[in-house]
């Protein structure tokens, strides 16, 4: 393999190509948009065009395309070649200013939630300079915002965008107040952890629940799982260890910052991290990650898993949201110092995300709401559906010396010598907390309830919105105040004294503090179905509005579709498994106990040899094939029953919840006794077993 300098960011038309390629009065006006957020001059698009195509052209492209990320939780395309007509039959390649800031895809097919109907197919894609194009497959992808032929959002990335902007502002105000003249933006920065399984193609393609629902819906509790807890940061196999090396490398030509790969918990579970970027940048990073985990684990004979909870008994995949704030400057604004205690500016951001968790504790519990997620939160493997943040030890003490006016004074943060021949090492503000939903973790939050499959910026659009809206509650108090330096501890210690409750450094696992989060008064949310109807409560509702992150419509729109998706999975699964139960498991057991009664006659004619244990075995797989009949039938009448009976969104997600998921799992708990009665052989699909320790 070549340098990875020589190849890093190669495919990507970024600011080395621009700088190369563009007039400079052009590669300046268009630095300006990307580093202020200024609009785009419509004049330079046609010089931006052209020098577009021709750095791709000379790389062999063909085509480009608009690619966006409607409410599929996926990216979609649309191709169009540079090719147009000439005089006397001839062609050239073009490529204008016009269709480099604007594209019409059909958005009658898209998710809106109600914005549009079924036969208002106009949609719009609007060019975003704030991401670099790139080339994918051959062909340009140029990253662009999708909206409705009203204007509104039916994409990931506008609302990222709008929320971007709406911490700006107010982090600014804020800025201001405190003295900072030079500052002239305010950036939200995030860093991805991606987790995922690998498993053997062919053994995958036998599986029907993993191909239609990405998760397995029956499976016995292997011998081994993860209990040696040998796996994690474990040896990588040979297997492995060339699909990340090929993936690394392809995602470093598209300008991905790739850092970090390793064994995660679970057999067959593994995990990269990005190098932190912008958040808009790191949103399409993240999409174009697990669409090349996908598509480099097809060439090494594997497949990817992203569901957040594809086997039960070992634990599932999680996507930890790394979120921080940086000035224009390079300063990060959450970055503590070497005496937090002295550092108002600091402190005065960390009162605000603070409250901005405990007043919209629903929100981020919504940012990572799925009915995959449902399997995983609460788990010994992901923090429970409880919002809480972790501050540690030394943070938490200067919070509480500010509280009671006295001095805080830091602990030493230098990690004495393990042994004589080892160099003593700095420590952390804070330790690692890996129960809590949201902790500090030195310089940032991490976010650790996303899901795998999700899109991050859901995650991002809540944070970055919730935070604006309470920085811009601390800049209209602080500009009430003759003298600001006064001001700002009374404001921090009255923040945190009200807000408390949402401070947890313990066991988030422990079902104390479920009990006693319930004395708290924070919200217990357990699944999608109890998340979602927070999403339109009307303080919510005038929260984005306020902020220009949502309309009400386009809230309400997210709201339905989430539900919907919600209903829509539960569906494909029960089918699934439906399928599954009746013409593979149920076969089997009953030809595999058709073979043990013919094996018992076959003994008895020759010799009257006693059969007492195949004849055991014989009747309690008879029982147990009953048994399957009967489940199969329960899960059919509930389906049948809740698509008859219930016609509202949310009623219909309960009634999937309550009572198809219910028959679901009545159903897998018979398939899963049956698995080890049955031979190998004899067994319709790979098993736990083979799946995770195969590659």
């Amino acid at each position: 393999m070549k340098n990875p300098l020589d190849d890093f960011g190669c495919l990507v038309f970024d600011d080395r190509a621009m700088r190369e390629r563009l007039p400079r009065e052009t590669y300046t006006a268009l630095q300006r948009t990307i580093r202020e957020g200024k609009s785009i001059d419509p004049s330079i698009a046609g010089i931006v065009a052209n020098a577009m195509k021709d750095w791709a052209i000379e790389k062999g492209v063909t085509h480009y395309t608009h690619w966006f990320q409607p409410m599929t939780g996926i990216t979609a395309e649309k191709h169009d070649s540079f090719l147009s007509p000439y005089a006397d039959g001839d062609i050239i390649m073009k490529f204008s200013g016009k269709e480099l800031i604007q594209g019409e895809p059909d958005a009658s097919s898209f998710p809106s939630g109600g914005l549009r109907a079924t036969f208002e197919a106009r949609g719009y894609t609007a060019w975003d300079p704030t991401s670099y194009a790139f080339i994918k497959e051959g062909t340009l992808c140029i990253p662009t915002a999708f909206c409705s032929y009203d204007g509104q959002a039916l994409d990931m990335k506008t609302p990222l965008l709008r929320s971007m902007e709406s911490i700006n502002r107010q982090a600014l105000r804020v800025l201001r107040l405190l003295g900072d003249t030079e500052t002239e933006r305010v950036i939200t920065t995030t860093g991805a952890e991606q987790e995922y399984f690998l498993l053997d193609k062919e053994m995958y393609k036998k599986r029907r629940d993993l191909v239609f629902c990405g998760r397995t819906l029956f499976g016995a509790k292997p011998a081994k799982g993860q209990e040696l807890e040998d796996h994690y940061f474990g040896a990588i196999r040979p297997r492995v260890q060339a699909f990340m090396r090929e993936l690394n490398h392809e995602l470093w030509k598209l300008g991905v910052l790739a850092k970090t790969e390793h064994n995660e918990t679970s057999p067959s579970q593994h995990e990269l991290a990005p190098i932190f970027t912008t958040t808009n940048i790191a949103v399409d990073h993240n999409q174009l990650t697990m669409e090349m985990m996908k598509k480099v684990a097809e060439k090494h004979d594997l497949v990817c898993l992203l569901h957040e909870k594809p086997f039960a008994w070992v634990n599932g995949s999680g996507k930890h949201n790394n979120w921080s704030l940086a000035t224009d400057q390079g300063e990060n604004l959450l970055d503590p110092g070497d005496n937090p205690a002295e550092n108002m500016r600091f402190l005065l951001f960390l009162a605000a995300i603070i409250a901005a968790v405990d007043e919209y504790q629903d929100l981020l519990r919504i940012a990572a709401a799925s009915a995959g997620n449902d399997h995983r939160l609460g788990a010994s493997e992901a923090p429970p559906a409880i919002i809480s943040i972790y501050l540690g030890s030394e943070l938490t003490s200067v919070l509480e010396a500010m509280e009671c006016g006295s001095a805080c004074h830091p602990s030493v943060r230098e990690m004495q010598s393990l042994a004589n021949t080892l160099p003593a090492f700095a420590k952390d503000t804070t330790d690692r907390n890996r129960t809590s939903p949201f902790a500090f973790t030195g310089n940032k939050f991490e976010f650790r309830m996303p899901g795998s499959s999700a899109s991050v910026a859901t995650p991002n659009i809540i944070i970055n919105t919730i935070v604006a809206e309470k920085l811009s509650y601390f800049a209209d108090c602080l500009e009430q105040e003759e003298d600001v330096a006064k001001a700002l501890p009374r404001l921090i210690c009255e923040t945190v004294k009200d807000h408390q409750r949402i401070l947890f450094n313990g066991n988030n696992y422990s079902e104390e503090w479920v009990q006693e989060a319930a004395r708290r008064g924070l919200l217990n949310l357990e699944t999608t179905v109890d998340a979602l109807p927070y999403f339109t409560a009307p303080k919510n509702i005038s929260l984005f509005e306020k902020q220009q992150v949502f309309s009400e419509d386009e809230v309400r729109s997210r709201y339905e579709i989430l539900l919907e998706n919600y209903k829509k999975t539960l569906h494909i699964e029960a089918l699934t498994m439906l399928e599954m139960a009746k013409t593979q498991i149920f076969p089997a057991t009953s030809d595999f106990a058709g073979r043990l009664a013919e094996n018992i006659a076959k003994k008895r004619a020759v010799c009257q040899a006693a059969c007492k244990a195949e004849e055991k075995l014989v009747l309690r797989l008879s029982n147990l094939t009953d048994k399957l009949a009967e489940k199969i039938a329960n899960l059919e009448a509930a389906l049948a029953q809740v698509n008859a009976e219930e016609t509202n969104v949310l009623s219909l997600a309960k009634a999937y919840r309550d009572k198809v998921k219910a028959a679901m799992k009545e159903l897998r708990a018979i398939a899963d006794e049956i698995e080890p009665l049955v031979a190998k052989e004899a067994w319709p699909f790979p098993t736990y077993s083979d799946l995770l320790f195969s590659v």
